[in-house]
């Protein structure tokens, strides 16, 4: 037995030492719109970049959303998903960024020192990253100067939201249901009912009745729309399909397949009211009730997570707690817009590659304050200030109002009042918090900035 053991041990450590390792400067964890446009931004900045994407494809989830509205704002047209992610996908492989693809990330482990430079010229970056990768071809280790986390949301499920009754065929993902449609070319049923007005609810719902599926009607627990405007009109509006605002499925209804839901109003606790539930035939039920940031990697990673965004807290160079760690894209916080995506990234890739060179800021913060939402503001990001710079904040609000101020505060004292105006949970906001607001609240001696946006009554 003695013999025995030792043999695996052998075994064991020549296994271990088999694992081919390749370094990289930066390294992106995601081939979505993020992970390309990190990953072309950093090869700008002149770092030797990788991408890892569990897919065979590059593109994402673009890849299955066929509908138009993408490219408004950073190609000045219109295009479809595919058109979109294709532009980049062009030019990732214009470059010398390499592809790890069908290859799922099974951990990510950081250690302080020095390390090899990939590019064989000296580094500010302080730590080093070893992303383990599994593909058909084995195990392989990246070892990283920098890391940008890219992964992307998925879709909450009916197990998450907790819906009652049998559990028939016929409950899908509203994602789930357009990649069926649009990539594997399956139809899902014949007729359906959609719970939740997130976009892809409502394109979903344009999508099935171009397709020759009967909607019966989109559901939202609120009482308001949790999509964009255009989306309810494009989608709900001009196709006739009607929209019921505090209304939830409370009831699922089907033994072998869905064959009706039951549905119920809320109140302001949005708690189902007896005696409003009404029966609806249908043969599908598609859930559009909100994505989650993909940050599984980065809990292993010790990354912190922002529990609001559910993303990872970061300052504004996008760079998480972990030094040289990054984040961006709707693994960060859920985006409206494709557009606002790539923006994000770019400049977490530009960060990360002047992290990984050594061309940055340098590694000592000039500050450290955090920022944090009040009033209706549901999050605000960074969640870290560590430079006195002009900076982007990005929030958004728990609730629909008319007129509303935002404002920032420090140690109880007001440093910034905006105009007077509407805000929409659907719209993602962006502020440029300009450095002399920073160093005002430095020179209070204040450790936190508050982003309150506060209703103004008889606006």
């Amino acid at each position: 037995m003695a013999t025995l053991d030792m043999r695996d041990g052998r075994a064991e450590a020549g296994a271990v030492a088999s694992v081919s390792t390749k370094a990289f400067d930066v390294v992106v964890i995601g081939g979505g719109p993020a992970g390309m446009a990190a990953a072309l931004a950093a090869h700008k900045a002149g770092a030797h970049v990788a991408i890892v994407e569990r897919e065979q494809h590059l593109g994402g989830i673009l890849r299955q959303c066929i509908h138009p509205g993408f490219g408004l704002s950073h190609f000045k047209q219109e295009l479809t998903g595919p058109e979109y992610a294709q532009r980049f996908i062009d030019q990732v492989r214009a470059t010398d960024i390499a592809l790890f693809l069908g290859s799922m990330v099974l951990g990510i482990d950081s250690s302080e020192g020095a390390g090899e430079p990939s590019t064989g010229e000296a580094s500010g970056a302080t730590a080093v990253h070893t992303v383990t990768l599994m593909s058909r071809a084995g195990m392989l280790q990246l070892i990283g100067r920098a890391v940008v986390l890219a992964m992307g949301c998925r879709e909450r499920t009916r197990s998450e939201i907790k819906i009652p009754g049998s559990r028939p065929a016929g409950v899908f993902t509203a994602g789930l249901a357009q990649r069926y449609i649009n990539i594997e070319n399956l139809k899902p049923g014949s007729r359906a009912v959609i719970l939740g007005s997130g976009d892809i609810g409502l394109i979903m719902a344009r999508r099935c009745t171009l397709e020759g599926i009967s909607v019966e009607g989109v559901y939202e627990l609120m009482p308001y729309a949790n999509g964009l405007r255009r989306n309810v009109k494009n989608c709900l509006d001009d196709f006739g399909i009607p929209l019921h605002l505090s209304t939830t499925v409370t009831r699922v209804i089907g033994h072998d397949r869905v064959e009706a839901v039951e549905v119920s109003k809320v109140d302001e606790h949005l708690a189902p009211i007896p005696e409003t539930e009404r029966v609806v035939p249908c043969d599908t039920l598609l859930l559009s009730v909100g994505l989650i940031p993909e940050n599984e990697l980065s809990v292993g990673a010790g990354v912190e997570l922002d529990p609001r965004t559910r993303g990872a807290v970061v300052d504004q160079s996008l760079q998480t707690g972990v030094p040289g760690i990054f984040a961006c894209g709707n693994v960060l916080h859920v985006h409206d817009l494709a557009d606002n995506v790539t923006t994000e990234s770019e400049r977490a890739g530009a960060a990360a590659a002047a992290y990984a060179l050594g061309t940055g800021a340098g590694a000592v913060p000039d500050c450290e304050l955090t920022v944090s939402p009040a009033g209706i503001a549901g999050y605000a990001l960074p969640g870290r200030i560590t430079a006195v710079a002009l900076t982007k904040l990005n929030f958004r609000v728990r609730r629909p109002v008319d007129a509303a101020c935002l404002r920032i505060l420090a140690d109880g004292k007001e440093l910034f009042a905006g105009k007077v105006r509407a805000f929409k949970p659907s719209v993602m906001e962006s502020f440029p918090l300009p450095a002399k607001v920073i160093q005002r609240a430095l020179d209070l001696g204040a450790s936190e900035i508050v982003l309150s946006v506060d209703p103004v009554e008889g606006a």
